[in-house]
């Protein structure tokens, strides 16, 4: 028995889904091996106010327009990494920002500083959560459509960890992954915070952290890790 017109609808409609998708790039393949997934996770809870925030948005997109980041990524094997950014506050509060990018060139880095230049904050207040930020970051690795040599997750916060789980169980369960999880530790609120992310925060393969003195040294501060964890360097000293 020949397929009566309803099959044929559904044959085009399925025809037709499966070409949208493809050209939106839903079933694209992974890119090529690379040399790291980096979540960036951004602090947006209620202790930073606007011009905090402001500050913190504008040291990623100088360290991704500087030529020293660019040299770091091309001293990699694959001369390319993978990037993201989301924002973070409370234990289910945490919004995607940028999406995943690689990055292998000038244009590339150029273009991802853009995006981040580009977007508005998108949370405010609803407690601090790094376990919550570490649990996110993870689930984004997951989604990465990429093949990377190391997986990181770097938490850029000025509190400690004050409402959702533990975060050492986050921190932990990130480490048994193979998930390295470093820390940049804003110390304007709480002056001992970079000890806090050495004993709670950090951990996984080459974990580190580099702590920044306040909001107006965090440029310098993000630009110095960037360097570190992309060229994977012999790790700073802790504190």
């Amino acid at each position: 028995m020949s397929a009566g017109p309803g099959h044929a609808i559904a044959r085009n409609l399925l025809a037709w889904t499966v070409a949208i998708l493809l050209g939106s790039g839903a079933f694209a393949k992974a890119d090529p091996q690379i040399d790291l997934a980096l979540v960036l996770a951004v602090d947006a809870s209620g202790s930073v106010d606007q011009r905090r925030f402001e500050l913190q948005k504008q040291g990623y997109v100088a360290a991704f327009r500087n030529p020293r980041v660019l040299n770091a990524i091309r001293s990699g094997s694959n001369q390319s990494i993978a990037v993201t950014m989301f924002q973070w506050t409370g234990p289910r509060l945490q919004i995607q920002v940028v999406p995943w990018t690689v990055i292998k060139d000038g244009a590339s880095a150029d273009a991802f500083a853009a995006a981040i230049e580009a977007v508005p904050r998108r949370l405010f207040g609803g407690g601090t959560s790094i376990s919550g930020a570490i649990d996110y970051g993870r689930l984004l690795l997951m989604q990465a459509p990429v093949e990377p040599s190391r997986r990181v997750i770097d938490v850029s916060g000025d509190g400690s960890n004050n409402s959702g789980r533990p975060v050492t169980a986050a921190r932990d369960e990130a480490a048994h992954a193979g998930i390295g999880v470093n820390g940049l530790p804003i110390l304007s609120v709480e002056p001992d915070l970079d000890g806090y992310y050495r004993d709670y925060v950090i951990g996984g393969p080459g974990a580190f952290m580099v702590p920044a003195e306040s909001y107006d040294t965090f440029a310098q501060a993000i630009l110095k890790k960037l360097i570190t964890e992309i060229a994977a360097v012999p790790r700073p000293p802790a504190l």
